[in-house]
């Protein structure tokens, strides 16, 4: 039986970019015809589609109750609008610290209020974006750091401050990526701080490599994908994807820098061969 599934994406990125050319022929060899389209293209009905599966929705971040309200008209989205709603709120780090997920401390700075700025480098980024856009480091409060917080604030934004994790410059960060609540594979990502912008303009660009995770990290990044499912009352099973960004706190200690259940790069090009076999075994699970 030929089945439909939809990549959505965005009118700058269409197809996204290119991390899925081999996520394609294993659908097609489960029997799914996949195409793009942008999720607000007013020519594609999405309701047709099997399956939508968010990859590359990036533009989301400016129109954000706009891109929420399409999620909700969406009878099978992958992962769900509720979820979505969830996680591209950055507030969720501070319910998984409530949780007591092992997270890079986050603290919320609502339009018109003053943090407590760290006394160590920190980082100050919007609750609502994607691709590193907005996101600033300081060595310490004073006016440059007001500044950027300031012109946030004027966007009607709330900020999230959070001590820099000066392991970010030495190791990098670690991205544990899981299917269908199973883990698949791992991959590293460098600093993007000071990187360059991709030429879309939506997202900094990132150095990605193949890693295999210690067993504490790996063991933080299903601790956190367990909270994150008791928070939303569902099970594992019922998210297609999703990523745990993982750092090094300053004891060592692996701590959560984001959890992305929206609309991750999935690293398919720093996997194994088995990767697109096992995402697209998850997309029929999700219709089964």
């Amino acid at each position: 039986m030929t089945r439909t599934a939809l990549f959505a994406s965005c009118s700058a990125m269409p197809e996204g970019d290119g991390d899925e050319a081999d996520v394609l022929p294993a659908l097609a060899d489960l029997g799914f015809t996949v195409r793009w389209a942008a999720w607000d293209d007013p020519g594609t009905d999405f309701a047709v589609a099997d399956l939508v599966i968010l990859r590359a929705t990036w533009d989301y971040p400016e129109r954000r109750e706009e891109f929420l309200d399409w999620c909700e008209s969406v009878p099978a989205l992958a992962n769900p609008a509720a979820v979505v709603r969830w996680n591209t709120d950055k507030s969720y780090l501070v319910e998984l610290l409530d949780a007591g997920v092992p997270t890079v401390p986050a603290e919320l700075v609502p339009v018109g209020e003053q943090p407590n700025w760290p006394k160590q480098p920190f980082v100050i980024k919007p609750t609502v974006g994607a691709g590193s856009r907005g996101v600033a480091k300081f060595e310490a409060a004073g006016p440059e750091a007001g500044d950027h917080l300031r012109g946030l604030h004027e966007d009607g934004r709330t900020a999230l401050v959070q001590p820099y994790q000066s392991s970010v410059d030495t190791q990098g960060e670690i991205a544990a990526v899981f299917f269908g609540g199973v883990y698949s594979h791992a991959f590293t990502k460098a600093a993007m701080l000071g990187s360059g912008m991709d030429a879309s303009g939506l997202y900094l660009q990132e150095r990605l490599a193949a890693a295999v995770p210690a067993p504490e990290v790996r063991a933080v990044a299903e601790d956190a994908l367990d909270a994150a499912c008791s928070l939303l009352g569902i099970l594992r099973a019922e998210l297609l994807y999703a990523r745990v960004d993982l750092v090094r706190g300053d004891d060592g200690r692996p701590l959560v820098l984001e959890l992305e259940l929206a609309e991750p790069s999935l690293g398919f090009r720093h996997a194994d061969g088995g990767a697109p076999l096992r995402f697209a075994s998850a997309v029929r699970q999700q219709l089964a």
